[in-house]
């Protein structure tokens, strides 16, 4: 039986319970298959770690996870500390020496859920593919001259060719293997006159490599009205760092909730673990009630088997997703709900002993 090392990360807020959650799912998933099982190991890092030690996660954090199979994080984000701190202290801290430069966020209406849009959320079946290791989030600025009246502040978005290359190329093969073969090129070209018209450049050299894939190019901002006004015309989406990051919170309300949506934080070339998390952040004003929506945890945990090539554990756990949130008794508050996080685990993995496959 093959064994999964896999990392677990809770981080902050309601890391902890909805993580504590997809384990417990995942090791259903493993009993029910039998074929695989899961080593678990936790690692307390996050805000109250850095309470303690003054870091988000200890200086040999990357080595004692590095030749894991892959992680399941819960999300990073403290009321007393500065996002900055948080967000580049261990989320960044891992994406990027990882290497985990495409983040793929899938977005559809699940059973049961209601799309603000009516029945024309029903059309959104998308995949938003956000360039994860430079861009606006390379980290390259400063400041000078603080609290002082000629105080200066930079921050500066990088490109490389070859980083734009890649994702552009992720972003085509993926748009190859879904139905309709359509992919949109996101740019801000127009007013960012260098990097994104670098960006635009390699958009049409890569499309060349796919002549079977249809594509167009849209500017950040009209791609908001056209998610909204016509969702059905969208597939799989392209996008910077922060262009994507943006974009895929409009995708997840758009879908009913930020609570069910689900991202990959993908090292294609398996030199370094991936990492799979629920995009819903910390949400401290429900921390500890225990009505955090676990959805998008489990969401990310179908990605997570995926990626390790357990199709048909990842197909069983959306299958029990889907069955789970079309009946409204298990919908948490955050779609419309009463149900608990310990109800909708319950029922999921209920749903996973019970399948006939």
């Amino acid at each position: 039986m093959k064994t999964y090392k896999l990392v677990a990360i809770p981080g902050d807020g309601i890391g902890p319970e909805v993580i504590s959650a997809g384990v417990e799912v995942l090791n259903t998933l493993a009993e029910r298959a039998g074929t695989f099982g899961f080593a678990v190991d936790h690692f307390d890092w996050g805000g109250e770690y850095y309470k303690i030690h003054g870091r988000m996660m200890p200086e040999d954090g990357l080595d004692r996870i590095k030749d894991h199979d892959a992680i399941l994080f819960g999300s990073a984000g403290h009321p007393d500390i500065a996002d900055h701190i948080t967000l580049w202290g261990l989320r960044l801290a891992i994406c990027q020496p990882f290497d985990q430069y495409a983040n793929v966020r899938p977005t559809r209406v699940l059973p049961g859920i209601t799309s603000p849009l009516g029945a024309a959320g029903d059309a959104i079946d998308w995949v938003i593919v956000r360039e994860n290791s430079e861009g606006e989030y390379a980290g390259v600025g400063g400041r000078v001259h603080r609290g002082s009246p000629l105080e200066a502040a930079t921050d500066v978005s990088m490109f490389t060719r070859a980083g734009v290359e890649r994702i552009m190329r992720f972003a085509f093969q993926l748009a190859r293997g879904r139905p309709r073969k359509l992919l949109t090129v996101v740019t801000k070209s127009n007013a960012q006159r260098h990097a994104m018209v670098m960006w635009d450049e390699i958009a049409v050299q890569i499309a060349a490599e796919f002549p079977d894939v249809t594509w167009d190019k849209m500017l950040v901002d009209a791609m908001t009205t056209r998610m909204v006004m016509k969702p059905a015309s969208i597939d799989t989406v392209v996008a910077t760092n922060l262009h994507a990051d943006i974009l895929s919170d409009l995708a997840a309300a758009l879908a009913g909730s930020l609570g069910i949506a689900p991202t990959a934080n993908l090292n294609p070339e398996r030199a370094f673990p991936s990492m799979f998390e629920p995009i819903h952040g910390s949400a401290f004003d429900i921390t500890g009630k225990g009505i955090a929506n676990p959805i998008g945890t489990f969401w990310s945990a179908v990605m997570l088997l995926e990626h390790l090539g357990e199709a048909a554990a990842a197909g069983r756990l959306m299958t029990a997703i889907e069955r789970v949130t079309a009946d409204a008794r298990f919908h948490t508050p955050d779609i419309g709900g009463s149900a608990t996080t310990a109800e909708v685990t319950a029922a999921v993995v209920a749903a996973i002993r019970g399948a006939n496959d």
